[in-house]
């Protein structure tokens, strides 16, 4: 582990290498898990601003939902996450002319249509964020199958996690913060653990 400030990052993070293929995997993590995507809670009001940009894109069931619902629940584990429809689909998902699942918030941000790009806990995937008791945050890896092109695709282009999420990553805990995290990735790399 490693601590900057008032968070505790995984050194999975720096030592585990990741890129997103979308041409593979298809967009599978907007679609596949047991509940929607992490929500800060300004972020619901955000969601709620984006929706008339972003309405025709969704899915007839996901506007039907949206409408019965609201854009968020409460998960089982009392976490605030974005609606999902048939217990899996993100509501905001919608799909390009190559049937790739992508984010029909991101999507209408890329035009120009609105101002907020997308969760963070989204944008920041295949990293996860969590509360520590002591009101930092753990910063993790989270593996899981429906990335595994991600895995094999950041392996073969010899690209660290951090520095594929480094645009979320500044956007969250800002650009000191990431060059701090920088910085140690150079420590570690240069003075190797022992495993």
């Amino acid at each position: 582990m490693l601590q900057i400030d008032e968070t505790i990052i995984s050194l999975e993070i720096i030592d585990q290498t990741f890129c997103c293929d979308l041409s593979k995997c298809k967009g599978g993590c907007c679609v596949e898990g047991e509940s929607g995507a992490p929500l800060e809670e300004e972020e619901i009001a955000e969601l709620e601003k984006a929706l008339p940009q972003v309405w025709d894109e969704l899915s007839p069931r996901a506007r039907q939902l949206i409408s019965e619902q609201g854009v968020y629940y409460r998960d089982a584990s009392g976490e605030t996450v974005t609606s999902i429809v048939n217990g899996k689909d993100c509501v905001f998902t919608c799909y390009d002319d190559k049937g790739i699942c992508i984010c029909a918030l991101e999507k209408a941000w890329r035009e120009g249509k609105i101002t907020f790009m997308k969760p963070i806990s989204c944008h920041l995937y295949p990293i996860r964020l969590s509360k520590l008791a002591s009101g930092g945050t753990a910063l993790n890896y989270q593996r899981w199958q429906v990335c595994q092109a991600g895995q094999i695709k950041g392996k073969a282009l010899g690209l660290p996690l951090y520095k594929f999420l480094k645009e979320p990553l500044i956007r969250k805990f800002g650009q000191d913060w990431y060059d701090q995290l920088c910085e140690a990735a150079r420590m570690l790399k240069d003075y190797p653990r022992a495993v």
